[in-house]
């Protein structure tokens, strides 16, 4: 048996926050968040969690992404994101793109997605872009 995935982006111009935010290997919060209060962050703050989340056992590696997204907008949206991992001297590891879709007014979405990283230790996780645009 076959499975085929297939994921199709689209980005609508607009608002958009195309800085590369640097955070723990384990978990990133928007650098705004620390920094200004919520309602001026914009959508970038409706991402509420993304982290490695290293599931390996008996030797296995199984390392996954996971996030939560809290649709902050008046307006059903989606979301989609661009990510890196890099080790303590700047090499990236890995890289991708999630989509989270059709989220309502102040509903919460989880997400999670596997990876081939081989371990999560001295590696950060950046957003290099993330975009919110109303679904339809």
């Amino acid at each position: 048996m076959a499975v085929i995935v297939v994921i199709v982006l689209a980005v609508a111009p607009g608002d958009s926050d195309e800085s590369t935010t640097p955070a723990p290997s384990t978990s990133i919060t928007p650098k705004a968040s620390q920094e200004q209060p919520q309602e001026s962050q914009g959508e970038r703050a409706d991402l509420v969690r993304f982290k490695l989340d290293d599931r390996s056992e008996a030797g296995i590696t199984n390392i996954w992404l996971v996030w939560t997204i809290k649709n902050g907008s008046s307006e059903k949206s989606d979301y989609s994101w661009e990510w890196e991992a890099v080790d303590a001297g700047g090499t990236r590891l890995a890289n991708g793109s999630q989509l989270e879709t059709d989220v309502q007014p102040g509903q919460t979405a989880q997400g999670e997605y596997p990876t081939t990283l081989k371990g999560v230790k001295g590696m950060e996780l950046n957003i290099t872009s993330f975009d919110r645009t109303a679904s339809y």
